[in-house]
């Protein structure tokens, strides 16, 4: 008899040892998948943040260089340069969709500083005509696309 409320009192104990040790894991095991998720998903932001600035800068930089390859050829390579810098900086981290448009916009608009230059009559009516006027057009929608991707993985 003696012994046999000794197995009770220890299986008891053992029991309640047992029970906390799966509750204090299962406590930790929660706390770290939620910490790992968080962690992803701030990841995942500050890489679409950068994307946004990255292709923001590239926007601009090609908007400015599309104006003035309308008016004037090229005279300096240098011009370019900062393209080229964003655009190898686009290669870093883009999918190879947007990569493909970055590269396309910028074939184009080197290609348009070897051009004729154009007159303000003549760019109003290559607006008016509705005409691709726009090389950053495909890019932006590619980016676009990008972009929605990363948010839904988040």
């Amino acid at each position: 008899m003696v012994v046999l409320a000794m197995d009770a009192a220890f299986l008891t104990a053992m029991a309640g040892v047992l029970g906390s040790l799966v509750g204090g894991s299962s406590t930790v095991a929660a706390t770290w998948v939620s910490q790992r998720t968080l962690s992803r998903r701030d990841l995942l932001r500050a890489e679409m943040r950068k994307r946004e600035m990255l292709y923001g800068e590239f926007i601009n930089e090609c908007s400015t260089r599309v104006v003035d390859s309308f008016e004037r050829q090229l005279e300096k390579p240098e011009t370019l340069l900062p393209v080229y810098e964003l655009l190898n900086r686009i290669r870093l981290c883009a999918s190879d969709a947007v990569l493909r448009e970055a590269e396309r916009a910028l074939v184009v608009i080197t290609e348009q500083y070897f051009g004729p230059n154009f007159s303000l009559a003549q760019l109003r009516e290559l607006v008016r005509g509705g005409h691709e006027v726009d090389p950053l057009r495909a890019f932006a929608e590619a980016c676009r696309a990008e972009l929605k991707s990363v948010r839904a993985a988040l």
